[in-house]
This record gives structure tokens, C-alpha cells and sequence, in this order.
């Protein structure tokens, strides 16, 4: 069937298209595979939310929710047995994607967002679960805290591919790419003849909660009022280009051409984040400004729709980078603490997905009771 012409010209530019949600009812209703043949879309990420919203709101669940509750098995057990199998599923769907490009046709299953700062129990998750799906075109999600870093250099030697999330400055992601290198230099310092071409990651790199933040202090501020309203929503995008400027730099380096004349493959930014929160923006604003190759956009229905619709092509990343960066001094200038920025968002989004795991695990929690 012919793809959306919008979204294929999108994929022709050096973007893969991901749907950033997955549900039972998605897999079995033929709508996933739709994407795939009409939307251009070429990977799934999941995170709690997502999954609380889907088992919690569809009766697809019941029958297998019935045989855990009589089996009397655990609510931990359960609800991995739950989501592993959605993500095997979706696995298998994407798997000729996979086939095709390698790299894509992905789907993401994030680790327990309660061990963001145990490194030993991150690892040791991310190992369980890439033994529980069992499918090559899998991606672990890590997060990239202090302590989720040595998990995925750790996850990486041991060749599991890893979708490292919750990146929200460049300094941390410069972490993320070293993690990346240093876990694929210490699996050939194991094995030198070891192939590293089955070995995939993509970084998560949040957009739209950075401009959230950020206008909010800009609001607050006691800077020169035409100075923020010319500064609003517009640090997001910069942050995220000058991601990709760090990208290219650390991706053309004589380190990293070492490991890909081994067969390795680079690490790619994912833009994350990317549905408008402010009403007043253009709905495909964190698209139209993120067009750069070997990018993935990971993108909520709504907005992979509104871009198949009406989005149009922006300022390409490269050559956004000296704007970006007075964008984001002149941010800075204006008296918002940055550093202060990211250590909120870092512990906000670690908060968020630790409340929606609590509520996932409530309601499976109580369907079990309810199907003994």
C-alpha cells in the first residue's frame, strides 16, 4: 500500500518514523501493521504510561490475566509476563522492518523506572528482560542517570541492544555516547572477533519538557519582557540541535571509526517528547525542526498523524547550530539556570514513570484479584 507522502518524504530526509505508544488491541486489530504499510512508521517505544493506559483500559487482557490469577503467580511476574508478550508481539510484527533496516523495526521495554539509581539492579533487569522477549530486534530502555550509565555501558559488552532514555542536556548525552563506545570496546577487548553488528542503540533526547520548563522560569524571570517573549518555546529545539552537533562530533571521531570499521553501528539520536504541551505552537513543531539523518522521531499517534496531514519541513539541524547555541546562552543570559533545569527534568521524568509503574502495578494488581 502507498506511505503518506509527508512521512515518506520525512523517511527520504534521514528520519525514522516510530509510534510512541503499543497495545494489545493495536497488534490484534491489524492498526500497528496499517502504520507500517501506509504511515512509514518503523519502530514502537513504550514506557509505563503507555502500558497502564492499554492494559487498564481494554478487555484484550482478561483471558491471560484469568490463567495468571489461577496459577496465583506474582503481581512483579504478572505484569512482565504481560508486557513481554506485547512487546514480543510487536517484535515479530516489526521483524521484516528489521530485516530490511537494521536498526529499525524496533520496540522498546524500559527496565523498572524504581532502579533509575541502582546500577547493579538496572543491569541485572535489563539482562532478564532481553532473556524474557527473546528477540534479536528488541531494545531495553535504560534510563541515563548517573547510575543507569555503567548499566548500559555494562548492558552493551554484553551485547544487548539498548534505547537509553531521559536525556535532557547535551553534557549528559556526551555520558550516554562514551557509555555506548566504551560497551562496545570492552565486548572486542573480550572477544576480538566478536560481531557488533547486531548491537543497536538509540538515545532518547527529550524535547518538549524542556521547553516546558524553561518557559516557565523564563515567565518568572526579571528579564527584559521582548527578551522572553522572543526566547518562549524555543529552547527545546535548540537543545536538541546542539545534541546532534555533539552527535556528529563524537560519531566522526577516529575512535568511533575503529569500532565502526568492526562492524558497529552508531548510536542514533531519538527525539523524544514530541507532542506539543503548549497549545499555541505548531502541533508538529518538535518534527518539522528535528529533520537531520540518521534520527529517529518517536512520535504520540495524534502527532504522527498531524505531520502526515499538514507538517512541513523545517530549518535543517545542521545548519541551526550557531542559532541554537545564542539561543540557548541568551536563555541562560536571561537568568535560567540550565544545570538546574536538567537535574528537574531528570528527577521528574524518573518520578513520572516510577508513579505510572505504581499505578500499572495497582491495576494489574486488582484485575487479578477480580479474575481468580
Amino acid at each position: 500500500m502507498a506511505q503518506n507522502e509527508k512521512l515518506a518524504e520525512l523517511s527520504s530526509a534521514g528520519v525514522a518514523v516510530w509510534l510512541d505508544d503499543l497495545s494489545r488491541d493495536r497488534i490484534r486489530s491489524g492498526n500497528l501493521q496499517s502504520l507500517v504499510d501506509e504511515h512509514s512508521v518503523v519502530g514502537v517505544t513504550t514506557n509505563p504510561t503507555i502500558f497502564a493506559a492499554a492494559i487498564s483500559g481494554s478487555e484484550s487482557y482478561d483471558d491471560q490475566l484469568h490463567a495468571l490469577a489461577v496459577r496465583q503467580v506474582s503481581v512483579e511476574e504478572a505484569l512482565r509476563t504481560i508486557t513481554a508478550a506485547d512487546v514480543r508481539d510487536a517484535c515479530d510484527l516489526l521483524r521484516p522492518v528489521a530485516d530490511r533496516q537494521p536498526g529499525d523495526g524496533r520496540v522498546s521495554l524500559e527496565v523498572a523506572p524504581g532502579l533509575a539509581h541502582d546500577t547493579d539492579a538496572t543491569a541485572a533487569e535489563a539482562a532478564h528482560l532481553w532473556w524474557l522477549v527473546d528477540r534479536p530486534n528488541l531494545f531495553i530502555k535504560i534510563p541515563a542517570t548517573e547510575a543507569g550509565l555503567p548499566a548500559i555501558h555494562t548492558s552493551i559488552a554484553k551485547g544487548i541492544s539498548v534505547n537509553v532514555t531521559l536525556i535532557f542536556s547535551p553534557d549528559r548525552y556526551r555520558k550516554v555516547m562514551d557509555a555506548y563506545l566504551s560497551g562496545l570496546e570492552d565486548r572486542l577487548a573480550e572477544d576480538p572477533d566478536a560481531d557488533l553488528s547486531g548491537i543497536a542503540s538509540v538515545a532518547s533526547f527529550f524535547v518538549s519538557r524542556v521547553d516546558t520548563e524553561i518557559d516557565k522560569r523564563l515567565d518568572s524571570s526579571d528579564a527584559d519582557p521582548a527578551l522572553v517573549k522572543g526566547l518562549k518555546s524555543r529552547a527545546g529545539v535548540a537543545n536538541a540541535q546542539l545534541a546532534y552537533q555533539a552527535y556528529e562530533e563524537v560519531f566522526s571521531s577516529d575512535r568511533w571509526k575503529a569500532l565502526e570499521a568492526k562492524g558497529a553501528r552508531p548510536q542514533r539520536p531519538l527525539w523524544a517528547s514530541t507532542g506539543v504541551k503548549n497549545p499555541e505552537l505548531p502541533d508538529t513543531l518538535y518534527i518539522s525542526e528535528l529533520i537531520a539523518p540518521g534520527t529517529v522521531n518517536t512520535m504520540p499517534e495524534k502527532t504522527l498523524m498531524a505531520y502526515a496531514d499538514h507538517g512541513e519541513p523545517g530549518t535543517p539541524v545542521q545548519k541551526a547550530y550557531d542559532e541554537a547555541t545564542e539561543v540557548m546562552q541568551a536563555v541562560a543570559d536571561a537568568g535560567v539556570d540550565l544545570d538546574d533545569v536538567f537535574r528537574v527534568l531528570e528527577d521528574e521524568g524518573v518520578q513520572k514513570f516510577v508513579d505510572s509503574w505504581d499505578d500499572l502495578t495497582d491495576s494489574v494488581r486488582t484485575q487479578l484479584e477480580d479474575k481468580k
